[in-house]
This record gives structure tokens, C-alpha cells and sequence, in this order.
């Protein structure tokens, strides 16, 4: 079926099949296998709540869990809807974050249960799917707002002691359940949130190709696959996300869910998190004070357009980069980023490149770089069509929309990919030297 031409009863078209395992991954030739038992998008929910769950068999006592925004918004409902599972209130957090500390005091209230069910979106969830994997218990999650694509992930972003943001193996929902009016009503930067998690496909899939052509990492084109006609679909309405739009709202979910699935098939986070992530979680990670506040997404949404500068300014160029051995401030990094610095250490030491190594990687490049060139214009959003996209979106384009210190902007610019082994287009243009005049021009 045409996405283009879908209404409500379709929300979950190809999602249905994934689920009942009836997909046929031909780069891996056979159908692939998935571990939820149910993905239901419908205009409303309310009155099936307790069938929903029932169809899942989590047990007879249930823990519901949500902050104050999402019980006011369907936590409350749900608990009501719950009687007979031996639910009488929710675990309400206050402010939450999804880091260790979080997760342990969480643990400790949620000893007594079956199973857990999150009202929520991005920490809530991040919190129940990684707490519920330490033990091997089931979860399932109502969302409240399509402000992230992690609601059917297998891996939870968490922040570790050190400070530093990472994702960790985490439990898949066995129910992802969607109430549309709920989330059309949500606050609209949050779906400005996740539309602009979506973008940042084309970069990560870029960063993604070029480390396989280049480095020979793995890479695997069904994540892309099962969500391109859907993005097409959705970047076409984006501009009636602000106004609330039951069908906006649903096209943004599928592009979400289905991206999710894509990363649940093949283990592994690249086909949504590369070079735009890193800048994204350095923020996360060492903004202290001068943080804004601002979602995941929205941050992503900015680093996005910044790696497609970088990106795109390298591709255009008729030469290849010519990278030098990966310049390494262990000194520098310790300052920036306290306890995290040692692990980003690591993770920076495992990509980089020596002076025997660079001089085999550059002639490797030189090789492939007119084929690199086209091969990347078919995954490519120019830059200026997707400013478009975030603006109609009502996204943030720039650091100083975010709200965030512009020096310190071009600080995670300069050094966010040190914090993980995933090679992007932001370490070509470091180790060549021309990372700078990018980063000089951000706003």
C-alpha cells in the first residue's frame, strides 16, 4: 500500500507484519523475528487499556510508572483503566533523568511487580526498559508524545556516574501502545522533538556508508529500507506537526517505530546515531549549568544540520581530505569532560589513526571518493531543504534557538565525536584539519 494514500485503520501497516514475523529481510534472507507481541496505533484508546495489557500476560500485579506531565496527560487513565491487575496508583517521578541513581531508586521501588508498564516517552521509557532488562521482567509502554524513535529500540540511552551519556542493552517493549488525540494534544515541541530525531537519517545513514566503504564496518540497508517511504510521506506534512494533526502525528510515529524496528533487526544503533548524535550527547554530557534544558531531539535536530555542512561542504570537493595520524589531547579531554574523559579516551584510541595507518586509509579514500561522492547523493538532504524541514517542524535550527552558550556549541562540535568509536565525516574533516572553519560558522 501506498503510504501516501493511508488512513486510520492503515497506522500500522508493514508494523503488523513485522510483528507477526512475517517480514522477509532479503540482505539477511529469511524473515525476521522480533520480540514484541503487540504495536497498536489508534485514534483514542481509551476504554481498551485493560485488553491491551491483558493480551500481553505480565501477571497479576503491574507497576504503572510515569512522571507528573504524562500522568496528567494518560497515566491516571490507565491506572484506573487497571484495576484488576492490582494496580491502585502510579509511581509518579518527579523530574526525572535516566541515569544510574534514577534507575537503582526506581529498582528498589519496583521489586514487588509482575511487570511494568511506563507512561511516558524518552527518560520514562529509557528507565523501565533498562531497569526491566537487569531482571528479565516484561514491560510495555504507553506513549504520551512522538518526541524520540526509542519507544521500540532495544537499547536504553542512560547516563552513567562518570557523567557520560551511553546506550545500553535494554529490554523491547512486549506493547508500544499509541492513543493519537493524546499525543496530537502534547505540547508541539515535543513532536518537533522527534521529527527532527527522523532527519537526522540522512547523516547517520552518510556517516554510516562512508565508514563501511572506507573502514569496512558493518552496514546494513533494511533500517533504511522500511522507513524511506514514510519519511518522503511525513517531510511533507511536517509543517502540520505544530497545528497538532492526528495524521501528521501518526506519519511522524511510524517513521519513529519504524526506525526502531530497523535498529532492534541488526543490534545496533548507526542507522539513527552518528557523527549528530556525538555532538548531541556532548551537550548531555558537559554542559553542566549552561544546559537550556532542551530535548534530545531538538539538539540532534541542530547537529544534524552541522554534520550535513560538514558533509556535504567534503563531498562537494573534486580531492578527497587528506587526513593526518588523529590528533589526541588526553590532557585537553580530561579537562572538558572530569571522569568521562578516561573512557572517551578509549573509545577515541579504538578509531584512531596512526602514521602507517592514516597513509593506507588516505589512499583507500583517494580510491573510492568519485563513487563515495554519488553513492552519498542518493542518501543526501540538502542542507537548505532540511532547515526547511526542522523550521516547518517548529524545530530549532541553530544553538542560540536551543538556547545554548554559542562557544560551547562549537566546542561539542570540535570534540563530541572523542566520545565514541563510531567513524563519521566530523573525524575526516579533524584529522584533516578542516574541521575549523565549519565549526567557526555555527549559529
Amino acid at each position: 500500500m501506498d503510504v501516501a494514500e493511508m488512513d486510520s485503520r492503515d497506522w500500522t501497516v508493514l508494523i503488523d507484519d513485522i510483528v507477526a514475523g512475517d517480514f522477509y529481510d532479503v540482505e539477511a534472507g529469511k524473515k525476521v523475528s522480533v520480540p514484541y507481541d503487540s504495536i497498536v496505533f489508534r485514534e483514542s484508546l481509551d476504554g481498551m487499556e485493560e485488553a491491551l495489557v491483558a493480551d500481553l500476560n505480565l501477571g497479576d500485579k503491574l507497576a504503572v510508572v510515569a512522571d507528573e506531565n504524562t500522568y496528567d496527560a494518560l497515566g491516571g487513565r490507565v491506572v484506573r483503566a487497571l484495576k484488576a491487575f492490582g494496580v491502585n496508583d502510579a509511581i509518579v517521578l518527579k523530574n526525572p533523568h535516566a541515569d544510574m541513581r534514577n534507575a537503582a531508586e526506581l529498582a528498589d521501588r519496583l521489586k514487588e511487580f509482575d511487570s511494568v508498564i511506563a507512561v511516558g516517552s524518552g527518560t520514562i521509557n529509557d528507565l523501565c526498559k533498562y531497569i526491566t532488562a537487569q531482571d528479565g521482567r516484561r514491560y510495555a509502554v504507553f506513549a504520551t508524545a512522538a518526541s524520540m524513535n526509542g519507544y521500540t529500540s532495544t537499547t536504553a540511552s542512560m547516563t552513567l556516574d562518570t557523567g557520560l551519556k551511553v546506550s545500553l542493552p535494554a529490554r523491547a517493549p512486549s506493547g508500544f501502545f499509541v492513543d493519537m488525540a493524546v499525543s496530537a494534544v502534547a505540547p508541539s515541541h515535543l513532536a518537533a522533538s522527534g521529527f527532527a530525531d527522523c532527519v537526522a537519517r540522512s547523516v547517520a545513514q552518510i556517516d554510516w556508508w562512508m565508514s563501511h566503504r572506507l573502514l569496512g564496518t558493518m552496514y546494513r540497508s533494511v533500517p533504511f529500507e522500511i522507513q524511506i517511504e514514510d519519511e518522503i510521506a511525513l517531510n511533507k506534512c511536517a509543517h502540520l506537526l505544530p497545528k497538532g494533526d492526528l495524521d501528521a502525528t501518526a506519519r511522524l510515529y511510524r517513521v519513529l517505530t519504524l526506525c526502531g524496528l530497523g535498529i532492534g533487526f541488526i543490534g545496533v544503533s548507526n542507522p539513527g546515531s552518528m557523527g549528530e548524535h556525538q555532538i548531541s550527547h556532548y551537550i548531555d554530557c558537559f554542559a553542566g549549568p549552561l544546559h537550556p534544558g532542551t530535548l534530545h531531539g531538538q539538539q540532534v535536530g541542530v547537529a544534524s544540520l552541522t554534520m550535513a555542512r560538514i558533509q556535504q561542504g567534503l563531498l562537494a570537493q573534486s580531492d578527497p581530505p587528506v587526513m593526518r595520524p588523529t590528533p589526541i589531547d588526553a590532557n585537553g579531554m580530561k579537562q572538558r569532560m572530569g571522569g568521562a574523559a578516561a573512557e572517551c579516551l578509549e573509545q577515541l584510541q579504538r578509531k584512531a589513526f596512526d602514521t602507517v595507518t592514516v597513509e593506507k586509509v588516505n589512499e583507500k579514500l583517494a580510491q573510492i571518493w568519485p563513487e563515495l561522492k554519488h553513492e552519498a547523493q542518493a542518501f543526501m538532504i540538502p542542507v537548505a531543504e532540511m532547515e526547511k524541514l526542522l523550521s516547518d517542524a517548529g524545530a530549532p535550527t541553530t544553538a542560540v534557538d536551543l538556547g545554548l552558550d554559542l562557544e560551547f556549541y562549537r566546542q561539542a562540535v570540535r570534540h563530541g565525536h572523542e566520545m565514541r568509536d563510531r567513524f563519521s565525516f566530523v573525524d575526516i574533516a579533524a584529522n584533516a584539519g578542516v574541521l575549523e572553519p565549519t565549526v567557526s560558522k555555527q549559529t
